[in-house]
């Protein structure tokens, strides 16, 4: 049996073979899935904000793109994978109050992109942007990345 594991605001979890990990309500906030097919090692990031966390103020830092990144990439490294090994897939960033002057979701999808460009991770696929919220999930022992819109079923992403 598969444990599934709830990746909330703000978290980072990781997990190797038999682990299903998911996020739902993912609104203006971006998930980032990432995916290691040589050591069979996931990674689910529910970020809420761009750039990085403050360095004086007492905040969940991986609320923040950049820290949510950095937290990825050492729990994968604790399961044993390599940076170089890693695949991204994108979800969220959407304007689900579709307010015109919102722009924290497009400054959400922005950062991310620019931050895992730098760390030179490989985003694969993205289903971002628009006014549905969605949920995702990773199959980590089978490397399936799952996703749905609003109400609507849940569809296959990405597979490794």
């Amino acid at each position: 049996m598969k444990e599934i594991v709830d990746v909330q605001i703000g978290q980072v979890k990781a997990g190797k073979g038999k682990v299903i990990l998911q996020s739902k309500a993912i609104g203006s906030c971006v998930a980032i899935v990432a995916y290691d097919a040589t050591k069979n090692v996931g990674a689910l990031a529910h970020v809420m904000l761009p750039g990085a966390a403050p360095a004086k103020k007492k905040v969940e830092k991986t609320k923040y793109a950049a820290n949510a990144i950095d937290a990825i990439v050492n729990e994968m490294s604790k399961l044993g994978s390599k940076k170089d090994d890693i695949e991204v897939v994108l979800v969220g960033g959407g304007n689900i109050l579709k307010r015109e002057d919102d722009t924290i979701c497009k400054d959400n999808i922005e950062s991310v992109l620019k931050l895992l460009s730098e760390k030179q991770l490989k985003v694969r696929v993205q289903a971002v942007g628009g006014t549905a919220r969605r949920s995702v999930s990773l199959d980590v022992e089978h490397g399936i990345i799952s996703y749905a819109e609003g109400n609507g079923g849940e569809k296959q992403l990405w597979r490794s």
